[in-house]
């Protein structure tokens, strides 16, 4: 009996698991049907509206023309760096960025559905012009921007070498919109600067990320490496570039684990880049500068060494630009460019909308400082005077590589007109101390 009752519960186990299974198929292929009516029934209602406007809109008005309309309003609704790409689109995409054209030297980006000013890139027209990350552009030459892809402001801002251009803006703290003039010019970009702080600080500054950044950084640590106590990286108004670059960027400083992580609905878009020991080059204390005008690739270094623990971040909240985008052709002269993938940094956190949080947070400005100009020491006069002597005499002159030795340091006069600079080095010092560097 006992046997007949495990071959009975046995049965109805069995039965019960056969039930289920195909409750489960039928579960699911209902569901596939309920997806494909579903979708069919939204694109019945799709249909319906085009032939309903195509037939009783007050203007005429050709199907292509509201397709085209209708394809442009859903890939900008769903997030702010997707857009349908017009056959006019894709031809100014596919230009040459070293053709003949003119243009400003700033990137620019959508932040709460206003074009914004990211970064204005270093000795560019729009930098001498006087453009500061997180101006909001309102007008370009008397056309307003409200609406408007980044494609379209960008292609309106391009232009001939030495062609003027006005664009009104909003800026923070502004009572009424500024009027900027700018002239276009051929943009061309030094990506790594370096100089020397305290005869044992190493500035590196990084405009941007092109193909040579991880090389030149490379260079220039090898190159001070016997002075070199700890490095101020300055990532400030960097509004990004090449992935593979800030990879390579933060596997200077971190010798193991995860730098970024890609992730999308496929597989196929899902990445993972981490750190190699054979490519760390430094383990000297570290500070990172970054502002509102750090984007994409300048916040997953930030981000990276942050969490890592390799270094401070000092200054101001950066952008928030961590997704991924493609342009996915639809007919030989027309695409789609639409967000594959997000950015994560090791921790796992986003970057996108959200941007990175400075360990200590410093605003722009000056460090204001009152100096006695009657408290002159003896020995400061004596050098001064000597040094005026010589000029008399003609005993010495400026040489170039005395102007060039210049131009290679930042002096304390300098890190005084830079409050963020100076609070980096200030911090630096004392990591070096405690660290006993």
């Amino acid at each position: 009996m006992k046997n007949k009752r495990y071959i009975t519960l046995g049965f109805f186990s069995t039965a019960l698991s056969l039930g289920l299974f195909f409750s489960s198929t039928l579960m699911a292929n209902s569901s596939s049907k309920n997806t494909e009516a579903s979708r069919l029934e939204s694109l019945a209602k799709f249909s319906k509206v085009i032939s309903i406007v195509e037939q009783y809109n007050v203007d005429d008005i050709t199907i292509e023309e509201l397709m085209d309309k209708a394809l442009d309003g859903m890939m900008k609704n769903l997030d702010a760096h997707s857009n349908f790409l017009s056959q006019k689109d894709y031809k100014r995409l596919q230009v040459q960025t070293n053709g003949e054209f003119g243009g400003l030297g700033i990137t620019v980006g959508m932040k709460n559905g206003a074009l914004t000013v990211i970064a204005p890139i270093d000795g560019t027209p729009a930098d001498k012009a006087g453009l500061k990350s997180g101006d909001i552009i309102l007008k370009i030459d008397k056309k307003s921007t409200i609406g408007m892809t980044i494609d379209e402001a960008v292609s309106l801002m391009r232009g001939k070498v030495g062609d003027p251009i006005d664009v009104a803006i909003v800026r923070k703290g502004e009572l009424k919109p500024l009027p900027i003039h700018i002239v276009r010019g051929i943009i061309t970009i030094e990506s790594v600067h370096t100089k020397i702080i305290n005869e044992d600080t190493l500035y590196i500054r990084v405009a941007s990320f092109d193909k040579k950044v991880a090389g030149d950084v490379s260079e220039a640590i090898n190159k001070y490496r016997a002075t070199t106590k700890g490095i101020v990286l300055d990532l400030r108004n960097n509004p990004g570039g090449l992935l593979d670059q800030a990879v390579d960027l933060v596997d200077i400083f971190v010798d193991e684990g995860k730098i970024v992580s890609q992730k999308g609905r496929k597989d196929s878009d899902n990445k993972l880049y981490s750190a190699s020991k054979r490519t760390t080059l430094t383990k000297v204390p570290l500070v990172i500068l970054i502002n509102g005008g750090s984007a994409s690739a300048s916040e997953i270094v930030s981000g990276a060494l942050q969490d890592h623990k390799r270094g401070i971040l000092i200054g101001q909240n950066t952008f928030g630009k961590g997704s991924v985008q493609v342009v996915l052709p639809i007919t030989k002269t027309e695409a789609i460019k639409l967000t594959i993938a997000r950015y994560y940094l090791p921790s796992g956190r986003t970057i996108q909308a959200v941007g990175v949080k400075p360990d200590v947070e410093v605003a722009p400005g000056e460090v204001k400082t009152h100096k006695n100009e009657f408290a002159i020491k003896e020995a400061d006069l004596k050098q001064h005077l000597e040094e005026e002597l010589e000029k008399v005499d003609g005993d010495k002159e400026e040489t170039k590589a005395d102007t060039k030795e210049k131009k290679d340091i930042i002096t304390p006069e300098m890190l005084n007109k830079d409050i963020q600079l100076k609070s980096a080095v200030d911090i630096l010092k004392a990591l070096i101390i405690t660290q006993g560097k």
